[in-house]
């Protein structure tokens, strides 16, 4: 054997050596990470707040509990008119703010009267712009100004069976069944009506009750509103 045939063969034997080391390194398996979702997060980001989400801003106003939504009411500028009749102080039309309730009404009028029945009167209703509140009124009495469809018995509201707008109740007309329908009178005073009606050729004013046995001025003040003569 020739001396560098050694040589020769250690150097071809170092060669394969080194492509196979390259072959094996360049096919061996890597680790891959999966992508951070920086994407995602940045979406997220810049969506809008959900309100429902705790802690999240309502992008609606709400009204306050026991208040109407807002531009409710009839002039548009936080108060209502409301007519206030019957037994109370100072009877007439009153501006509350908007949301009062019918409590506020009558502390606007001066306060129920004394002995008034106010069982069926819901002092914690809210009200709204333009209604009446009458108190102390039997069911179905007429109130002066309103405008109601029937009356208190045949012919008190403008013709035969009660058909047509109620009017205050004809002291000339009225029969004593009727008259027992007022507040504070019973059988005894209404019979006392009738009898200075027929001795005095009828009522010419409203007045003219203060003259009747058994009125005084307290109950004169409760029937003046709700009767014509």
């Amino acid at each position: 054997m020739a001396p560098r045939t050694p040589v020769v063969l250690g150097l071809v034997l170092l060669a394969a050596v080194a492509v196979a080391t390259v072959h094996f390194w360049s096919v061996r398996p890597e680790a891959v990470r999966a992508p951070e979702p920086v994407a995602d997060e940045a979406a997220a980001l810049a969506l809008p707040p959900d309100p429902l989400r705790s802690g999240a801003p309502d992008p609606l106003s709400r009204p306050a509990s026991g208040q109407p939504p807002s531009g409710s009411g009839g002039n548009g500028s936080g108060q209502i008119v409301v007519d206030v009749s019957g037994k109370v102080h100072r009877p007439g039309v009153r501006r509350l703010p908007a949301g009062s309730r019918v409590e506020d009404a009558l502390d606007a009028a001066g306060g129920v009267r004394a002995g008034t029945d106010v069982t069926g009167l819901n002092r914690a209703r809210v009200l709204v712009d333009g209604e009446q509140v009458a108190v102390g009124l039997p069911p179905g009495l007429p109130v002066t100004g309103t405008t109601r469809g029937g009356g208190i018995g045949p012919g008190a509201a403008g013709g035969p069976g009660g058909a047509g707008p109620s009017v205050p109740l004809s002291l000339n007309t009225a029969t004593a069944e009727q008259l027992e329908t007022l507040p504070g009178v019973g059988p005894v005073l209404a019979q006392h009506m009738i009898d200075y009606r027929t001795e005095n050729n009828g009522f010419r004013s409203v007045d003219e009750l203060r003259q009747v046995n058994g009125i005084g001025d307290r109950r004169f003040a409760d029937l003046q509103p709700l009767v014509r003569p």
